[in-house]
């Protein structure tokens, strides 16, 4: 089969190598825009859920991608001067180097990777069994056809902007600061282990109003939000400056589509559908359609056929997670409704913004402010994290009470 991916990120990288790996004879061909390196964005944060499909469907890249990795533990969630801390645990890696990984996992299955092509119609491709629309939430190609795909595209209300920071973040961290124009805030998690972390900042359009970002230039930009998060970033500098362009505010748009194919052209990742970053879901749902359109087109001896099972299981399963990111934007929208509360009892309502808790579920919260209980914590979230890697086939020693050496899991 003649496939052609438009779009170089993850999701047509993967959607690639997904399909040497179940068929050498395919010809296959990536198309990114952007030249070799170049990469929009800092970090990919992700969960256990995403290396268990990683090892399932290719384990060579799943360890490359594993071993440029770093283990963040908990959530800290700072209002004002106080400090709550939230349980849990996962990954993050640099989007440059999870790119650099699968493109030369990619090349080395006899994928043909080309950078710096821009490609605006589909025009030259008749010749093609099919075409993967990969290139992102803004798709130039999928705008062509919107009328097929019922595309819809909704901003969200906040404004943000993607940054980098040279302070090495160890946790999952969120910062809320108040100020004369409102509050305003960030999400940040480490990216490249010791140098490196995401900073992502988040305020409500009046304060962005209010603060002048909708007319100062962005190093100006840059220099009031580092004296608004002066104390969180122990006088740490922000990098605004990404493939080679400057960072940008924006509104999220959450992309839509009614239908996921037409003809032999299909939508794969944000070009499909996108999910609010506070849910850090967009990486591995990308990977994850990937993986089920390689599988249906495996499995189906028609294109056809293989494309309306991958639109109608892939679809299904995105409702209620984009239901859950909706929920998740929405009630950062309004996060200044709950900015009255304590640290503890703020961090309490984040966590709960997707459903109703149980009442013990927050007494379960409290207990673990406390240092004893937070340390036990850790040593079961340790103990997950081994038995996981065992289980998907990335460790085969034994467990990390018998003392042996650990850090590739650490």
């Amino acid at each position: 089969m003649k496939i052609v991916c438009i779009g170089g990120g993850p999701g047509g990288l993967y959607f690639a190598i997904s399909m040497k790996r179940r068929d050498p004879a395919h010809e296959i061909t990536v198309i990114d825009r952007d030249p070799v390196g170049s990469t929009y964005g800092w970090g990919v944060a992700y969960w256990d859920d995403l290396l268990d499909i990683l090892y399932r469907n290719d384990p060579d890249s799943a360890r490359a991608v594993r071993a440029g990795s770093v283990v963040w533990r908990e959530q800290a969630i700072h209002v004002r001067d106080q400090t709550a801390y939230f349980g849990g645990y996962g990954f993050s890696t640099g989007r440059a180097a999870l790119l650099d990984v699968l493109s030369r996992r990619a090349r080395d299955l006899g994928v043909d990777v080309r950078h710096g092509r821009e490609v605006d119609n589909l025009c030259g491709f008749d010749d093609t069994d099919l075409i993967v629309v990969s290139d992102g939430a803004n798709s130039r190609v999928r705008q062509l056809g919107n009328h097929y795909f019922d595309t819809s595209v909704t901003l969200g209300e906040n404004r943000y902007i993607w940054l980098g920071t040279d302070k090495v973040f160890t946790r999952f961290t969120f910062a809320f600061e108040h100020t004369p124009a409102g509050w305003i805030w960030f999400h940040a998690y480490p990216s490249i282990a010791e140098k490196i972390s995401t900073c992502i900042v988040e305020c409500q359009p009046q304060t962005w109003h209010a603060l002048g970002f909708d007319s100062l230039e962005n190093p100006e930009s840059l220099r009031v939000l580092e004296n608004i998060f002066a104390r969180l970033l122990d006088g740490h500098s922000l990098i605004t400056k990404t493939r080679g362009a400057l960072a940008r505010w924006s509104r999220f748009p959450e992309v839509t589509n009614k239908t996921w194919y037409h003809d032999n052209v299909v939508l794969l990742g944000d070009a499909a559908h996108t999910t609010h970053f506070t849910i850090g879901s967009g990486t591995r749902l990308a990977i994850a359609d990937a993986v089920a359109l390689a599988q249906n087109l495996y499995e189906h001896a028609e294109v056809a056929d293989a494309l309306e099972n991958y639109d109608a299981q892939r679809r299904a399963t995105l409702r209620p997670i984009q239901a859950a990111a909706r929920t998740s934007m929405t009630w950062f929208e309004h996060a200044d409704r709950y900015l009255d509360r304590d640290a503890v009892q703020f961090a309490y309502a984040m966590a709960a913004r997707h459903g109703q808790q149980m009442p013990w579920q927050y007494q379960q919260h409290l207990l673990t402010q406390v240092p004893a209980v937070r340390k036990i914590r850790h040593a079961a979230d340790s103990g997950r994290r081994w038995w996981r890697a065992v289980r998907r086939g990335e460790l085969a020693i034994a467990p990390p009470s018998l003392g042996v050496r650990v850090s590739s899991w650490r």
